[in-house]
């Protein structure tokens, strides 16, 4: 039974996966390749475990690829400053936490990440309707249902699945490419 389960569930994360839009990932490479080259900022969110992913994102492209390129990506996680986080969600509305932290920082020409399963997200939606609005250049990664995140942004990635921890984990292997991609072609940021 738990054998049967485990198996049902790496052929479910095996489709997920394939369902990564590679002509996205590939246009999205080339937005950063494109905002390193500029000197513009990356902005990267999203709620719960999506949080964690932009996060690790940040990690990994402010420091891998950075390392790797020699020239550094300008990369912020709005998910990890907690006190901004909570003041705004605290003196504003949960839905301003993210487009607080644009409002003292994004300028056109940079980029907006906004990560989410269920799309739906009103922190991440407003965000990105304000990126938008600002002429930031705007990306959504959702699960299947795709939400009104894949309405605002100009481009989404959509992850065939509404399975949170598998739409989670292909997002994560996006987040990864996006960092390899530099890391292993360092040539590509120059």
């Amino acid at each position: 039974m738990t054998k049967q389960w485990i198996s049902d569930y790496i052929k479910a994360q095996k489709a997920a996966h394939d369902s990564i839009p590679v002509e996205g990932v590939a246009e999205l490479i080339e937005h950063l390749r494109l905002a390193v080259k500029a000197d513009k900022h990356i902005f990267v969110f999203g709620n719960g475990g999506s949080a964690a992913n932009s996060s690790h994102f940040a990690t990994d492209l402010g420091k891998g690829a950075s390392d790797k390129v020699g020239k550094r990506f300008r990369v912020i996680s709005l998910t990890d400053n907690v006190s901004w986080m909570t003041a705004l969600g605290n003196d504003y509305a949960y839905e301003d936490i993210f487009v607080g932290q644009l409002q003292n920082y994004g300028q056109p020409g940079d980029l907006a990440l906004g990560i989410s399963v269920s799309g739906n997200s009103p922190n991440c939606v407003k965000a990105l309707m304000w990126a938008k609005e600002h002429g930031l250049r705007t990306f959504g990664m959702v699960g299947a249902k795709r939400g009104r995140m894949a309405e605002v942004a100009e481009r989404v990635l959509v992850i065939n699945d509404t399975h949170y921890g598998r739409v989670e984990d292909s997002q994560m292997a996006i987040c990864h490419m996006l960092c390899y991609a530099f890391m292993e072609n360092p040539d590509w940021a120059k």
